[in-house]
């Protein structure tokens, strides 16, 4: 069974990078919209805020859990907007302060989990490295949107290996979402990291492969850039339409992000 501490460690420190960004923006700039249709930077950190609180449910509290899942099966197209909504009219302070609670209640949940335990979620039950792994990438990719909402560029770090890793397990999921039979044949991913490692994932000798920069590999199963703004390379016909339709998120097919050249 995996070790969940090192990818806790990892979004411990992905979670503060952002904390520093937003606690030091003026409580003017929470107002800001970001690329997500209708989101502020308040409604980012909302979310977080929101989804840290239901995986910390999911951990602790199983029936209540359920309750959360019935209300998702109520309203599978509006229950991540409304879980924002909830909190981003909050002051900024008292949302800020809401999200640090929840996060540190999450690490010290996850921390505490026995070996091999196992949590439901809104799709297949996970073990805490696992679900780790999910808040890491949510947590970066809204990250992402924020900066950009406050004009900042943050430098990529070695921490998205977890998303990149979670990018390629969930491949058979991003077909399965889109309706779509899973492809028999393996994929070999090769990847180069923000430090200039290779990170490679599946047999060498696999006919199909995906090669280019981790870091847009992330932003692809994200959905948090088009495919056509990114330097990853496909071959073989199944590789080719994975990157088309690539989600390592849970829930229906996300609308993606539009081409840049297209106004996206």
């Amino acid at each position: 069974m995996a070790d969940p501490t090192p990818v806790l460690d990892d979004l411990r420190a992905e979670s503060d990078e952002l904390d520093r960004l937003v606690a030091g923006a003026g409580p003017d700039r929470w107002g800001l919209p970001t690329p997500a249709p209708g989101w502020t930077v308040a409604h980012q950190i909302a979310h977080l805020a929101w989804t840290d609180r239901s995986a910390l449910v999911a951990v602790t509290d199983e029936d209540g859990f359920r309750t959360l899942v019935q209300q998702a099966l109520a309203a599978p197209d509006s229950f991540v907007d409304q879980g924002a909504e909830e909190v981003a009219g909050l002051p900024p302070a008292e949302l800020l302060a809401r999200w640090r609670e929840g996060r540190a209640a999450l690490d010290e949940a996850l921390r505490k989990a026995p070996p091999g335990a196992r949590f439901p979620w809104y799709g297949p039950p996970m073990a805490a490295a696992s679900l780790a792994t999910a808040r890491l990438m949510e947590t970066w990719a809204h990250g992402l949107d924020v900066a950009e909402a406050l004009g900042v560029t943050r430098a990529p770090t070695d921490r998205i290996r977890h998303i990149a890793r979670l990018g390629v397990r969930t491949r058979d999921f991003s077909f399965g979402v889109h309706g779509l039979p899973a492809p028999a044949d393996p994929v070999r991913v090769e990847l180069r990291s923000p430090s200039g490692e290779s990170w490679t994932y599946g047999p060498e000798d696999a006919p199909q492969r995906v090669t280019g920069p981790a870091l847009d590999f992330c932003l692809l199963v994200t959905q948090r850039a088009h495919r056509t703004d990114l330097a990853l390379h496909a071959e073989g016909p199944d590789a080719d339409r994975w990157l088309d339709i690539a989600q390592a998120f849970a829930g229906p097919p996300g609308p993606g992000r539009s081409p840049k050249g297209d106004g996206g």
